[in-house]
């Protein structure tokens, strides 16, 4: 990380939403891993019990499955306790004072302060009267009285002097989940929340004071930050081929999604209702992009935009060159019926990168099931999987003379392990034929799936890139099937990994400068070495409008502050792509001339 002092750090404040357990953890130990200091996690988790490391598990009083629920050993203390709807779960990452100012943390006085901050949230929101309880920690709902009722558990994790865990704060839960365990070890006590207590307070206004009070207790030079994901969670979010775009010669159009797994498919009348359904939904507003791509937009506290028409500065104008080396790498992925992210993306770097002799292969199809607002990739129902792609692609790269490859994939959520197989195929295939070839990838998320991303990590490629894309606050409006959380838990993974670690943002949909930092030093925190930065480009009418154009003085600064963060290499600059320069960037030397 950089020189900065742990006094002189900002607290950052980041609540994001919704997030499984692992993929939380998984973001908390890369913070932890890379020396990060000075976050404060705020989330809800899906329905999960967590074992500490003392926990008895006969504290697991049903099979956690029987009631929607996982079961996690955590490397917490404490016992069982649950996690879920309704409830604050708050996981700070800090440097924790010594006794008296020098030697052990002292975990006493920490845990103190996470219910203090926890007891005067509750107070703030109408709640006097929570305390501590002799002998149980977490905070108590009259504490001194005939009935203590636990309302936030406390469960920490300290080693060599910094924390992890935290704090699980009842604001509107299924009480009802506690019956089926011992919470906290703890059985002759009841538990309750905000809600039981009668506080009508939405997740956003108890996020709101718990922010509040933890600054006041973790940030006392008052330097702090605070980054939203705003989410709402709507089941076509998640839908995938949603763009509807017509079909391409010999191809038939998708005007239905294919049901997800454990889903009766539907019959022909109620199929064409929901295509009519999907088409209104995805009418051109009157700002050309599609009615739900504003919507999102609107809640994400950005309206209007730049219109289509508009004509680009100077420093955003290329020049398309049909050069040789050009031409002849075309035909060359013709013949091998390859495809390229450089062509299907759009990329306004395709005639310099060509002209060099490099490109980036797109592997798993050309058919993406995602629909992200930014991206010009075709988006109806892929086709199976080509067992000799991998092979075509390790053919380009051998005769093209490369010395770095780089390989990048569309989403296949239609698929069990994401199409992490492809990358792994395509990896050893490079391998196998060239193997002084450094590989880099760039992938999606597979679904936070562990197994399918622990496949990718094994198969060792030179440089893992996963693309954070935006800041947080602009997640759901420019990519509604990923999360920024599990985006930051790919690339925390991938570092645990022992892999040199990259990802990307793209500027201009409606950030503020200070938004990008604060993605920067989110990228820093969980270690990321490589980053790319680049200008917004809009593909057609209907994706999202550009909002600005960010200068070049400005991506300079980009740069400035990534690099002062810790980050090892910062490529920025208006026409920055995922994959430019990446040879570069990775350090690798130039190809020797042919």
């Amino acid at each position: 990380m950089d020189a900065t002092t742990t006094s002189e750090r900002p607290l950052r404040v980041r609540w994001l939403g919704t997030v499984p357990y692992a993929e939380a953890h998984a973001l908390q130990r890369g913070l932890f891993a890379a020396g990060s200091d000075g976050w404060l996690l705020l989330l809800e988790h899906p329905h999960v019990y967590t074992l500490g490391v003392r926990a008895d598990p006969d504290h697991v009083l049903v099979d956690p499955a029987s009631v929607g629920a996982e079961l996690v050993r955590a490397d917490r203390g404490g016992d069982v306790t649950y996690h879920g709807p309704g409830q604050l779960v708050g996981y700070p990452i800090l440097t924790v004072p010594g006794k008296r100012g020098g030697g052990m943390a002292d975990t006493v006085a920490y845990v103190r302060t996470v219910e203090d901050v926890v007891i005067g949230a509750l107070a703030d929101l109408g709640l006097p009267g929570a305390g501590r309880l002799d002998g149980y920690p977490g905070v108590w709902i009259d504490p001194g009285g005939p009935s203590p009722r636990k309302i936030a558990a406390i469960g920490v994790r300290l080693d060599r002097g910094r924390s992890m865990h935290g704090f699980a704060l009842n604001v509107a839960p299924d009480l009802a989940m506690f019956d089926h365990i011992v919470p906290c070890g703890i059985d002759d006590k009841a538990v309750t929340s905000l809600a039981a207590e009668g506080v009508e307070a939405s997740m956003g206004d108890v996020v709101d004071a718990v922010a509040t009070r933890a600054t006041m207790a973790w940030a006392p030079t008052g330097s702090w930050e605070r980054a939203d994901v705003v989410w709402r969670h709507r089941p076509e979010d998640l839908s995938a081929f949603s763009r509807g775009e017509p079909a391409r010669a010999g191809t038939e159009p998708s005007t239905v999604p294919p049901p997800a797994a454990g889903v009766a498919s539907v019959d022909a009348p109620v199929a064409v209702a929901l295509g009519a359904t999907r088409a209104r939904r995805e009418a051109r507003s009157a700002e050309g992009t599609t009615e739900r791509r504003r919507v999102r937009l609107a809640e994400a506290g950005v309206e209007g935009g730049l219109a289509v028409s508009q004509r680009k500065p100077e420093w955003l104008r290329v020049e398309l060159r049909r050069e040789a080396p050009q031409l002849g790498l075309e035909h060359l992925l013709r013949d091998l019926d390859l495809v390229t992210v450089c062509e299907e993306a759009g990329c306004p770097n395709l005639s310099e990168c060509w002209a060099d002799g490099t490109a980036t292969f797109m592997i798993n199809g050309e058919r993406c099931t995602r629909a992200c607002g930014f991206c010009l990739v075709d988006t109806r129902h892929p086709g199976p999987l080509d067992p000799g792609e991998p092979a075509r692609v390790a053919d380009a790269v051998e005769r093209l003379g490369l010395s770095f490859a780089v390989v990048t994939a569309v989403a296949r959520d239609d698929l069990g392990d994401g199409g992490a197989s492809g990358f792994v195929e395509t990896i050893a295939a490079v391998r196998r034929r060239t193997p002084d070839v450094q590989v880099e990838v760039l992938i999606p998320d597979c679904g936070g799936d562990e197994a399918a991303l622990a496949a990718i990590f094994a198969a060792r490629p030179d440089v893992l890139n996963h693309n954070l894309e935006t800041v947080a606050r602009l997640q759901r409006a420019v990519r509604p099937s990923a999360g920024y959380a599990r985006s930051l838990a790919v690339l925390a993974r991938a570092r645990a990994a022992g892999l040199r670690t990259k990802s990307g943002l793209i500027v201009g949909l409606g950030e503020t400068d200070d938004e990008v930092e604060g993605a920067l030093a989110d990228l820093a925190g969980v270690g990321v070495d490589i980053v790319t930065i680049g200008q917004y480009l809009r593909p057609t009418a209907a994706h999202l409008p550009v909002a600005r154009w960010v200068e070049p003085a400005t991506f300079e600064r980009y740069r400035a502050v990534g690099e002062a963060l810790g980050i090892g290499h910062v490529e920025s600059s208006p026409l920055t792509r995922s994959s430019y320069h990446a040879r570069q960037a990775a350090g690798d030397p130039a190809p020797a001339a042919p």
